[in-house]
């Protein structure tokens, strides 16, 4: 279920940096553990792993931007999207697995965030690959705590009688958020809408491009 939040006190500094200096964790000495046995093994090949690394790689915000604008432009595809963003995403070719998908709409009353405080869950097949702040400590605590600060250092300043609500990702559960429409934007294309998406608005720490 995703958790609530309001109000809280103002933030520390951002941008959110993340170190990777460190010594490997123990997830990533597991990794390559894990690697290099499937490849002694024989069950996999070192040109294969770089195959689907690079595929996972190419992965980027276009692919959710371009389910964003077809909700835009579809009234029955948004609805569906709503109730199942994981058969949506399917409706439109991109595959994302078993994962349990929602699609939470920002309105005129509401604005959504998206968090992962255990780690980085993050619908990569439609967002491409996280960005760093998304991953660090600070954001994964204070997104919860003081969200409306967090968004503040975005650039994202709302009334005080918008409701901000935080959804926190785990390992089967992702978030999308839907972004309102740009208003002055009704003439425009799919294409065209599409690119108006940023992949933080689909986070919650960004707003969409103006047609302007």
């Amino acid at each position: 279920m995703p958790h609530d939040h309001h109000d809280h006190l103002s933030p520390s500094g951002h941008p959110y940096r993340q170190d990777n200096d460190g010594p490997l964790t123990y997830w990533q000495q597991m990794e390559i553990a894990v690697r290099e046995l499937l490849i002694e093994k024989g069950v996999t090949t070192p040109s294969e792993i770089a195959a689907q690394i690079d595929a996972m790689d190419a992965r980027s915000p276009a692919n959710g931007a371009a389910v964003v604008a077809r909700a835009w432009v579809d009234p029955e595809f948004k609805v569906r999207l709503l109730a199942d963003a994981s058969a949506a995403s399917r409706e439109m070719g991109f595959d994302i697995g078993p994962l349990n998908l929602i699609a939470v709409e920002n309105t005129e009353n509401t604005h959504n965030l998206i968090v992962c405080t255990l780690c980085s869950c993050y619908p990569r097949n439609l967002l491409g690959l996280p960005p760093d702040w998304y991953k660090t400590r600070e954001y994964r605590s204070r997104a919860v705590r003081e969200p409306r600060a967090v968004l503040r250092e975005f650039g994202v300043d709302l009334p005080d009688s918008m409701q901000v609500r935080v959804h926190d990702s785990t390992a089967d559960m992702r978030y999308i958020v839907l972004p309102a429409r740009p208003a002055g934007t009704d003439g425009m294309t799919e294409v065209a809408l599409a690119d108006l998406v940023t992949r933080d608005s689909m986070i919650g720490t960004g707003l969409p491009r103006t047609s302007g």
